[in-house]
């Protein structure tokens, strides 16, 4: 009786583990056990990469030596070097990373699929975070992808190196490389999780031949760094921009340019050679990096030397493209006041012979025109321009919006308008990871701008399901889609702004 009664407590033991074990996946490097959700089968922390640590700091991501046994991936892993992660302002701990874990080894992605067999060959959404290249990680609460893999898409976020470790530029570095560049590792990061993906989504039910590439402020410079990318041509064939463009301030962000802050770093902390960097901690290295800003680097490699050209020749990668953004966006950027004498004087001073012209695109007529006008040209610089650039380059469709909803109040909470990332709980159909009492008028636009994305990576066509139609950009038109309470289709929508300011490109 005792030996049966072993058997019997044996053979429970077994079968509740058997019932506890995750939803498993073979990938390329070996398989990986995830969790499961609401019928969503959700695997997190995935090594896209290996760890850039050591020797492999300021390089290119290397690959992920392979594991044997099982790999568990229900929970998220360290999210890049950062500075300690904290509410600020507007963006509550739902648009904040995760306090701990934060490390150099940070090369995971997460993955939310519906798919029960690797036949559905779904479309994949890939996630890009923001946080202006010094900030953020691909588990911040409100990119949760459970509620868009709902809505048959697979879902994706990722992790790359930031601030220093992700953009350091410098002459030693260059001539390592072999490929006379240094700089964009965080990049060729993000280049590295699509060939990933590529490599392996359809083991999770996707389509390698339908992804979309997506993301916010810096997530949405990444985005448009890849359409300008030659080394991530064919690993997407959608892109969705909120919130930022590249930057057409090209002086700046030349390699040899960006490089100097690179020596100023070494001399912070009185080290004389890439070797004697490495050997740093990494701690050492944020603290003395605090006042030197690193950014995507216009290199020649990775990413074009002048990519204005670049797309005005066609060279770019030319997909289907969503891009816009939200009113809020300006108040990131530029100044926040000015006066009708002190908007006057920097006109003069920044366009000379042409200030005449931008006073036309960008009146001052009267104190409110001012206060307009500053707001108007932060966000033409930050996001109106590189969007009309490549809508207008692109042979795909392209369509363009802009965010003006404001989301109900928080009590006791400032009310900060449509607030930059205000956007992306509504476009991935979070509202439910972030605290405060929706109404419908929320829960209607939630629903209607999740349904246009969602339609997007599907088809490259954002309309359908009864929505409000959405007419592809046309040049001559300049129009776009606003969101707000009402969802309304509106043309001419800052044509004099961007028309001067493309012209400006070429003096």
């Amino acid at each position: 009786m005792k030996y049966i009664l072993l058997l019997c407590l044996s053979f429970l033991f077994h079968a509740s583990a058997m019932l506890a074990q995750g939803p498993t996946i073979k990938t390329s490097n070996g398989i990986v056990e995830g969790i499961n959700e609401e019928e969503i089968s959700i695997f997190k922390g995935i090594p896209f990469a290996a760890p850039p640590t050591g020797k492999l700091r300021w390089k290119a991501p290397q690959p992920v030596k392979n594991w044997s046994g099982i790999l568990k991936c229900n929970s998220f892993r360290a999210s890049a070097m950062q500075q300690t992660p904290k509410p600020y302002q507007m963006w509550t701990e739902e648009f904040i990373p995760p306090v701990t874990p934060i490390s150099e080894d940070c090369l995971y992605l997460n993955v939310w699929t519906p798919a029960k067999s690797a036949a559905e060959k779904l479309p994949v959404i890939v996630w890009i975070h923001g946080g202006g290249f010094v900030v953020g990680s691909g588990s911040c609460p409100i990119y949760d992808g459970l509620s868009l893999a709902k809505k048959k898409v697979i879902f994706v976020t990722i992790n790359y190196r930031l601030g220093v470790f992700g953009f350091l530029a410098h002459s030693e570095l260059t001539t390592e490389s072999g490929k006379n560049t240094s700089g964009n590792y965080g990049i060729l990061d993000q280049i590295a999780s699509l060939k990933w993906v590529k490599k392996n989504i359809e083991a999770f039910g996707g389509d390698p031949n339908n992804v979309t590439i997506a993301g916010q402020s810096a997530g949405s410079m990444s985005v448009q760094a890849l359409i300008l990318s030659p080394l991530a041509r064919g690993l997407f064939q959608k892109a969705i921009s909120q919130s930022g463009g590249f930057s057409t301030d090209m002086a700046s962000r030349q390699l040899n340019a960006v490089s100097s802050r690179g020596e100023k770093l070494l001399k912070a902390l009185n080290v004389k050679t890439l070797s004697a960097l490495r050997d740093k901690s990494a701690a050492e290295i944020m603290k003395a990096s605090e006042h030197f800003p690193f950014f995507p680097v216009y290199d020649g490699y990775v990413l074009p030397t002048d990519p204005v050209a670049h797309i005005q020749q066609k060279k770019h990668n030319d997909v289907s493209f969503i891009s816009g953004w939200a009113t809020g966006d300006a108040w990131i950027v530029g100044k926040k006041t000015m006066t009708i004498k002190e908007f006057k004087e920097e006109a003069h001073f920044t366009f000379g012979n042409h200030a005449n012209d931008f006073l036309k695109a960008f009146p001052a007529t009267n104190q409110e025109e001012v206060t307009q006008s500053v707001l108007a040209f932060s966000i033409c610089k930050f996001a109106v321009l590189p969007t009309h650039l490549i809508a207008e380059a692109t042979k795909k469709k392209a369509y363009v919006y802009q965010f003006s909803f404001v989301p109900t109040d928080k009590p006791n909470f400032p009310n900060y308008g449509a607030f930059h990332s205000a956007d992306i709980p509504y476009a991935l159909h979070n509202l439910r990871q972030w605290n405060r009492p929706w109404q419908t008028r929320d829960k209607k636009l939630e629903e209607l701008m999740s349904n246009y994305w969602v339609n997007f990576a599907r088809t490259g066509n954002p309309n359908g399901n009864g929505l409000p139609t959405w007419k592809s950009y046309d040049t001559n038109e300049n129009n776009i889609l606003e969101f707000n309470d009402a969802v309304t289709s509106k043309v001419a929508f800052y044509r004099s702004e961007v028309a001067f300011l493309k012209q400006m490109l070429t003096q």
